[in-house]
């Protein structure tokens, strides 16, 4: 199939699901309800999902609170109750972060129940996002390796503990998120694609990562005016990544002032193409979605072009989300028609 559909992995989570305090009012919820909860929030976004004709489904991310922490909750060594303030993706934002305070080790299974219950609901192909070693590292404080490469490994080792078993839960694709790419060139040339690749050794499934210039807070916007018309910090680093065993490369393409010839520099990758914009309101029409996918295609070739949203959508109304999902189906399909 050409242009087959995606998300970018979440999905903004039901009114009942976002206040956990109040889903079973007027009684106390509990753990039970919570976990009943969940799973009929990833049950609800897998049927959202189909119903707009996205060929290769995720859970939402309905279980995790952020896309980092979900992950850091189920790991041993990692203080969560003496957060302390710290500066983000270079500084640009400052955020309340967790600590590393002793040798990290798995606690268990992470996202074992999620991906099961999705896997156990769906036909369809199934792609699971993990945060990037680079971006976790990004995202919390170390009180104890005092080396952010060796940190880096070490949280790699247990992306792939997770990611393998991810697989052998029926996993059809494997996303890790690294935003962090695009601030620290230098290191993502230097050790950040390295720790990528231990997080996906050994697997057999589709490996993909995705980038982007972030989205859902003030902080990113403001950054991202100031970044001028054309943006090209991926030519620093799309090189390496070429040249690595990942298979699929996630990007935004619309309205992110990437110039898509950049693409060219992926030879080889599949090109997961943001052609829904995370960061306005506004729903793209079918026309619109293919139109980008044709631009996308001057760069890559057809059968390398996964259409997708450019980032998560969890911050956005969900009204909103729902139908930016739906134009995504209806503009692959106008462009397989068009294009195939």
């Amino acid at each position: 199939m050409l242009f087959p559909t995606t998300i970018a992995g979440s999905l903004p989570k039901p009114e009942w699901l976002a206040e956990p305090n109040t889903l079973w009012a007027p009684w106390k919820s509990s753990g039970d309800d919570l976990a009943r909860a969940k799973r009929d929030a990833t049950m609800l976004a897998l049927k959202l999902q189909e119903d707009g004709g996205i060929d290769i489904v995720t859970e939402g991310e309905q279980s995790r609170q952020h896309f980092v922490h979900g992950f850091l909750e189920k790991i041993e060594g990692i203080d969560f109750a003496h957060k302390v303030e710290m500066g983000i993706r270079k500084d640009r934002y400052k955020a309340m972060v967790p600590q590393v305070v002793a040798p990290l080790r798995l606690k268990g299974r992470v996202h074992a129940g999620e991906a099961r219950i999705a896997r156990t609901h769906t036909t369809r192909k199934l792609k699971f996002t993990l945060p990037g070693p680079m971006t976790i590292v990004d995202t919390i404080a170390d009180q104890h390796y005092g080396d952010r490469i060796k940190m880096a490994f070490a949280f790699a080792e247990l992306l792939n503990e997770e990611a393998s078993a991810l697989q052998a839960d029926g996993v059809d694709v494997i996303q890790f998120d690294e935003p962090a790419f695009n601030v620290y060139m230098d290191e993502v040339n230097d050790w950040g694609i390295r720790a990528l690749e231990r997080a996906a050794e050994g697997l057999t499934c589709a490996t993909a990562v995705h980038i982007c210039y972030g989205y859902g807070i003030k902080a990113n916007t403001d950054w991202k005016q100031t970044l001028g018309a054309e943006w090209r910090q991926y030519e620093e680093i799309f090189p390496a990544i070429a040249k690595s065993p990942i298979q699929q490369v996630a990007i935004e393409c619309r309205n992110s002032h990437v110039p898509l010839e950049l693409l060219s520099l992926l030879t080889g990758k599949v090109v997961q193409a943001g052609v829904i914009d995370v960061a306005s309101d506004t729903v793209e029409t079918a026309e619109e979605v293919a139109e980008v996918i044709d631009a996308v295609s001057k760069f890559v070739p057809k059968s390398n072009i996964v259409a997708t949203t450019n980032c998560g959508m969890a911050p956005m109304h969900r009204d909103i989300a729902e139908a930016k999902l739906m134009a995504l189906g209806a503009g692959a399909r106008l462009a397989r028609q068009r294009f195939g």
